[in-house]
């Protein structure tokens, strides 16, 4: 174990079919507890996705446990590691969906697009006749993103699929080929199952997401321009998986860069550019008191309950 990253962080998912995820809760949640595992993983009938920490040998034991779950064999995960406990609490929850499409019927164990290696994701999206969208929500676009990609401008996931439809016909005109990619695999993979349900034929999707292509194929071979923001302490990672150069405003949880914090209206935990315009002076007041308190928490070597606002489970 390495001494100064001696939290081990697990992102996990897969969707398998469930009759009865509610009697898994309390046994996966007794398993996290066991085992001072923190985090959050959500349970449906589609199956399971989460984000969890803690010691490594029980992150190790919490992990056989699942893939011991029958369908869970080949649950995908994908490792990191953090100085601290990035989470403040453990919740097992369930869910309609454990990635929110907001569409009845799509079922990536039935149909879904082709999976596509990172060592031969740059032949597919330099193909003319391919499609390149980027599934993910416009913030995370906007640090970075694959060279020619589509950026829907979408808010949440749940807004893809209006998109699509909105323009489907211009997307698709003189092209053939539409490929997908995400972060770790969990969206694309539920959104090429919904292209193929909408009647398109060739689909693809990154395996293993962009962390996976940033983790295998080499700067100088890269189609990836910027950063990929991630769902936890380190905010943003590079070719390598390198720490990135962003960080993370506290208020709504959206990466910032040093342009950002330079900007009147960055206030450290209490709003950012993106975020300055959405709040109420009570929202900012409040999230104020949040961070005097979260600073006297600090100044005392204790942890604040409050220092995650946004709770997206």
């Amino acid at each position: 174990m390495d001494e100064q990253y001696p939290i081990k962080v697990a992102a996990l998912y897969r969707f398998v079919a469930f009759d009865a995820p509610e009697e898994l809760q309390p046994r996966i949640q007794a398993q996290c507890a066991a085992g001072g595992i923190k985090g959050t993983i959500l349970l449906a009938h589609e199956g399971i996705n989460g984000t969890v920490a803690g010691k490594p040998s029980d992150i190790d034991a919490l992990i056989a446990f699942l893939r011991d779950i029958p369908g869970c064999a080949e649950l995908d995960v994908k490792y990191s590691h953090a100085k601290e406990m990035p989470f403040y609490r453990m919740k097992v929850r369930l869910k309609k969906e454990i990635v929110t499409l907001g569409v009845d019927g799509i079922d990536p164990k039935r149909e879904v697009g082709t999976y596509v290696q990172p060592e031969d994701w740059n032949a597919l999206i330099s193909d003319p006749d391919t499609v390149l969208i980027d599934t993910r929500n416009d913030y995370e676009v906007a640090i970075g993103t694959f060279e020619g990609a589509v950026d829907p401008r979408t808010k949440s996931f749940s807004e893809f699929p209006d998109w699509f439809r909105a323009h489907r016909a211009e997307l698709a005109a003189g092209k053939t080929k539409f490929a997908m990619f995400c972060t770790g695999g969990i969206r694309c993979e539920k959104s090429t199952a919904f292209l193929k349900a909408e009647g398109i034929d060739e689909v693809y999707h990154l395996e293993g997401g962009i962390l996976r292509y940033l983790e295998n194929i080499p700067e100088a071979q890269s189609k990836w321009q910027g950063e990929c923001f991630v769902f936890d302490e380190r905010v943003s990672v590079k070719h390598g998986l390198e720490l990135g150069e962003m960080e993370l405003c506290h208020a709504c949880r959206r990466p910032i860069s040093q342009e950002d914090k330079a900007s009147d209206y960055f206030v450290e935990g209490v709003s950012c550019p993106a975020c300055y315009a959405e709040r109420t002076d009570e929202d900012r007041a409040r999230f104020a008191e949040r961070q005097k308190q979260i600073a006297l928490a600090k100044k005392r070597g204790k942890q604040h309950i409050g220092v995650n606002p946004r709770d997206d489970g």
